[in-house]
């Protein structure tokens, strides 16, 4: 063997170099490419469309080397699609549980009968997925298809479901909707990012072969983000659900707005999220950990090292020695080593000393992996991080400043912990506002799992039976009609507010009575001092003056709600429910009062108002015996470990409130909201703003927290407006104008809001007088959030 290259063992250990390129694992999946000619259709109706005079667009792999061609959808493919899908949701709904069931059933069998070509097309187009996370996946949402109706009784699909992804979104994040929205009986249109598209075009034809109706599951591929806007144009689409990267995220609900169809959002993609490590900690696994999760080459979230100041130099050394010999890793683009080298630049100026793996080549999209040790909280490099193998570590003294830190970011998608003692994780747990807490582990997903995205991470709920729910609507409700798109300017919208008045107290005897707006616990004027004539229902008097509220009287009741929200959180269920029960008397004994005021407002006959306050009192103690049912509590996972879900509050909501039936819906959703542990800053109808404003009376002699509940009249599109642009309010419920349900949805982005939007048309709107569960079931889930917490064994 004398002149070989042969390298012995103790050489190969001693470089660590990378063996010789293994060949192609790629052959089942090459073969299916070619069988396509390497040219994608569009999956329509059950098979393959190729129109011959569509544009296409190139897939490369990491190497540069082109995987294949995906067809861009035209407007023809999409009216063609549409159709199909609303035939595919008529015969797909009309089959049985079972029968639904069976078929996702055997679209197991039928992926191990092609997992192989699943994982190697997912491999090369880089939409990280195994076969082993598609069959758990189809396993437990086939099992919630056979007990759709026996588990969530009252509740029936949507319809046609939009699932669109961005560019750089897995294949398992966009199947954690597709399948979901079919087990509940809906149809399917995907409108998958590039990395994705050859993967749901598989699957697609799969599910076909295991016995899916044609039309069902249809697949649009395209270029960018404008593809999703065009199918969501279509009258038939019912609801829209995004996964992927916030930017993509935020542009589809901006071009979607006025079209009245929901959409919710899931930026799965680009998060910050902490990394905390006690003393108590297992050193040297959390500290393998953390670099296996911050260095990877693709990585879905950016971590960010929090660790205990008396075990800061332990690790340290320990990242110094394992960090050794790591290799530089690519980036995608020579704009990326330029935002990489400004992040570390700048966090040297704020102080920053680095641990490098190696030195960093002069140019090139290469970068090695760095810790930024002692990084300041308000660095670039932890609040908005850049793309590379960048590590911010920073150090707290006690659990609060671990929470603290933990809670800095704006983003709230998971977080991991490491302790031994679990008494010390349970209540860091309890403190981080995200969706996913990982204890002495990160990046566990199972569909089980119900996470919604906490702060700016997200408007909904995904896995468990939690996240069915969206896809799903009380069989008492109807499908909400669909709007146009009007041109507006957004800038100016709520600034033209009616004209006040200063009522003429002279003769308090003759003159109307004036009213007053509630914020911070007390009854107060507004900001402006000015007040606004409210009219008889016949429009030939003046009933009384309500405050004409604005800007700075929202800013106050957001100030006073979030002082108070966090200890009513906290506060015993049993507490909360006391409170209730006691609000529920108080109104029973301004019965007469309340009831007054309905009838002088609306017009109602003295017995109809009555029977809507007995209607509010018997509402308010129902939701005071739901505050200790909340449901939640452990998960059955399939692997070693315990695993715990439980939801949360929002935080602070603001409420528009319907015309119909002004005290009901007002005292509904004021029930739901602080039943739940939310602060409320609520806006009275305009036209019939007097009821909501003599339950003021009731509210000054309950024993609800001061501020916890704020009632705040004045111009509807201004107030709407005012809670918009407040970026504490974590959510917005709105009854009203159809051009003010656009204003919302296209101005709440920044940070992302919870939108519940309702247009009034001819005095519309839901019945607030029905009993049906699922009614008050769906108020309560659209006041919380959930929250998993994950604990592996040995």
């Amino acid at each position: 063997m004398a002149g070989s290259a042969t390298k012995t063992v103790y050489e190969i250990f001693q470089s660590m170099e990378h063996g010789p390129a293994a060949a192609s694992s790629t052959v089942v999946a090459q073969a299916w490419l070619d069988h396509h000619s390497r040219s994608l259709g569009l999956f329509i109706d059950g098979k393959f469309e190729r129109p011959a005079d569509r544009q296409s667009h190139s897939l490369s792999d990491s190497k540069g080397t082109v995987v294949c061609h995906t067809t861009i959808a035209a407007e023809d493919d999409i009216s063609q699609c549409a159709s199909s899908s609303v035939n595919g949701y008529k015969a797909w709904s009309s089959l049985t549980c079972f029968q639904r069931a069976k078929v996702l059933l055997r679209m197991v069998s039928v992926l191990g009968q092609h997992g192989q070509c699943v994982s190697e097309l997912c491999e090369m187009c880089e939409a990280s997925c195994s076969s082993s996370s598609l069959v758990r996946l189809l396993q437990f949402y086939s099992s919630w298809a056979q007990l759709r109706d026996t588990l969530i009784t009252s509740w029936t699909p949507l319809g046609v479901v939009e699932v669109v992804t961005s560019d750089d979104c897995s294949l398992y994040s966009l199947m954690l909707k597709v399948l979901p929205a079919l087990a509940m009986g809906n149809s399917v249109i995907v409108v998958p990012g590039r990395s994705a598209a050859p993967p749901a075009l598989l699957l697609a034809q799969l599910f076909t072969t295991a016995g899916l109706p044609a039309g069902a599951l249809n697949v649009l591929t395209g270029s960018d983000i404008t593809l999703s806007t065009k199918v969501a144009q279509n009258p038939n689409v019912s609801y829209i659900t995004y996964s992927g990267n916030k930017e993509d995220g935020v542009t589809l609900c901006k071009n979607t707005a006025g079209l009245g169809v929901p959409v919710s959002v899931s930026p799965c993609i680009g998060a910050t999220c902490p990394f905390i490590v006690f003393e108590s900690a297992d050193i040297d696994s959390a500290v393998d950990e953390v670099i296996e999760a911050a260095f990877k080459k693709k990585k879905e979230v950016h971590w960010v090292l929090c660790v205990q100041e008396s075990v800061v130099d332990s690790v340290m050394d320990r990242l110094k020695l394992r960090m050794a010999g790591m290799k530089c890793v690519s980036l995608l683009s020579d704009e990326h080593r330029t935002l990489v080298d400004a992040a570390v630049q700048e966090a040297q100026q704020q102080g920053a000393t680095l641990i490098q793996s190696s030195a960093a080549p002069p140019s090139g999209a290469q970068y090695p992996p760095t810790v930024l040790c002692n990084a300041a909280p308000s660095s670039p490099c932890v609040l908005t991080p850049s793309p590379g193998p960048l590590l911010p570590l920073m150090t707290f003294r006690s659990n609060t400043e671990a929470v603290t830190l933990g809670n800095h970011s704006p983003h709230g998608q998971a977080a991991s912990i490491w302790t031994e003692d679990l008494t010390l994780a349970l209540e860091t747990a309890n403190g981080l506002s995200v969706g996913s807490v990982w204890v002495n582990s990160h990046s566990v997903s199972d569909p089980c799992l119900p996470s919604s995205g906490h702060k700016d991470s997200g408007t909904c709920t995904d896995g468990g039976q939690e996240g069915l729910y969206q896809f799903l609507r009380p069989s008492s409700s109807t499908s909400r009609p669909r709007s146009s798109h009007v041109s507006m300017d957004y800038s100016k919208f709520g600034t033209a507010a009616s004209p006040a008045v200063i009522p003429n107290e002279s003769d308090p005897s003759s003159a109307p009575p004036v009213y007053q707006q509630f914020v911070g616990g007390k009854a107060c004027k507004s900001v402006s001092g000015s007040s606004v004539a409210v009219q008889s229902p016949g429009g030939d008097r003046v009933l009384a003056y309500c405050p004409d509220g604005g800007r700075k009287d929202v800013r106050n009741a957001v100030e006073a709600a979030i002082k108070v929200q966090p200890g009513w959180m906290k506060k015993n269920p049993t507490g909360r429910a006391q409170s209730l029960y006691s609000l529920a008397k108080g109104l029973e004994s301004k019965k007469q009062d309340v009831a007054k005021a309905v009838s002088l407002q609306t017009g109602l006959s003295t017995e109809e108002s009555g029977k809507e306050v007995e209607l509010s009192i018997a509402r308010l103690n129902v939701w005071a015996a739901y505050c200790d049912k909340i449901r939640g509590g452990s998960l059955p996972m399939p692997s070693s470990g315990s695993a715990l879900s439980f939801p949360e509050a929002l935080g602070v909501v603001g409420v528009v409130l319907p015309d119909k039936s002004p005290l009901l819906s007002m005292v509904t959703l004021l029930g739901a909201a602080i039943a739940t542990g939310n602060a409320v800053v609520m806006v009275p109808s305009q036209k019939y703003p007097l009821p909501a404003l003599a339950f003021v009376q009731v509210l000054q002699s309950s024993d609800l927290p001061a501020g916890l509940v704020n009632i705040i009249s004045g111009d509807g599109d201004q107030m709407t407006a005012a809670l918009a642009n407040h970026s504490v309010i974590k959510a917005i419920w709105y009854w009203g104008s159809a051009e003010c349900c656009q204003y919302l949805q296209h101005t709440c982005t920044n940070p992302l809001k919870t939108l519940r939007l309702f247009c009034q048309k001819d005095g519309g709107g839901m019945d607030w007088t029905q009993p049906e569960p699922s009614f008050l079931e769906e108020m309560w889930r659209n006041a919380v959030q959930w929250k998993s917490v994950w604990i592996p064994t040995a």
